[in-house]
């Protein structure tokens, strides 16, 4: 989660959404303006029921599945954790199209490379990324956890579906499925970290502003940044990336 901030050109502005779809393509223009779009609303959830809360999203996950091109479990993952922050950060308002958005990059929703995303929201092969040990283009950080995250005892690694590197998910990992271990090849523990830490780093990310800042602090690039929302804004306008 590394980069360089440059200013966008990006308008604020919403685009009006004509709607286009012809000959089987959907041509819904993707919004302009940062941040993206929050999507089709998530309905009324019990926070607090046991176990993996996020299956009362099914039926909310299973209407958008197939056109957005997005797993259920994992938008049921998404919307969430997006919920939980509704009530624990109503200052934050992070969407679940933002957490989509970045996870679409990072793994394919839990998909890279042939991983397959089950029913209770495990990663199997889990996904490991390649050692972060300095080389052309790559960042250096030695390890931090002797391998037990990423199986690297010399280099840390980014893992899981959101990515994310072995120090900071020791520090802002969370169990959201309520199995009492938080697992960053769980896409539902993964999910809500990503959300926890994008709400501290960027504060309000209705603002274009606070938006920006999450997500260079995520990933210090401009070019990531346009990438995740123009992912995000295309999912929420229903249209798959």
């Amino acid at each position: 989660m590394e980069g360089v901030l440059r200013k966008t050109g990006v308008s604020a502005a919403v685009v009006v959404i004509l709607g286009l779809v012809g000959c089987g393509i959907d041509r819904t223009p993707i919004p302009e303006g940062i941040p993206p779009g929050p999507g089709v609303p998530l309905p009324v959830i019990d926070l607090d029921a046991p176990g993996r809360t996020a299956v009362q999203l099914r039926g909310w996950a299973g209407e958008q599945a197939g056109r957005l091109g997005i797993p259920p479990v994992a938008l049921e993952a998404y919307g969430y954790a997006a919920a939980v922050m509704t009530r624990a950060r109503p200052d934050c308002g992070i969407a679940w199209t933002t957490l989509a958005g970045i996870a679409s990059v990072e793994s394919g929703h839990g998909t890279h490379r042939g991983a397959r995303l089950g029913d209770d929201g495990s990663i199997r092969p889990p996904i490991i990324g390649i050692p972060l040990d300095g080389s052309p283009g790559v960042a250096l950080v030695e390890d931090t956890d002797r391998g037990a995250l990423d199986g690297d005892p010399v280099h840390d690694r980014a893992v899981g579906p959101l990515q994310f590197i072995p120090e900071t998910w020791k520090r802002w990992g969370v169990d959201a499925n309520g199995d009492a271990t938080a697992d960053p090849q769980n896409i539902d523990d993964a999910a809500l970290t990503a959300a926890r830490y994008l709400c501290d780093s960027g504060g309000d990310l209705t603002s274009e502003h606070g938006w920006q800042r999450a997500l260079l602090t995520y990933n210090q690039s401009h070019s990531y940044l346009l990438t995740v929302r123009d992912r995000a804004a295309s999912y929420s306008v229903g249209r798959r990336v």
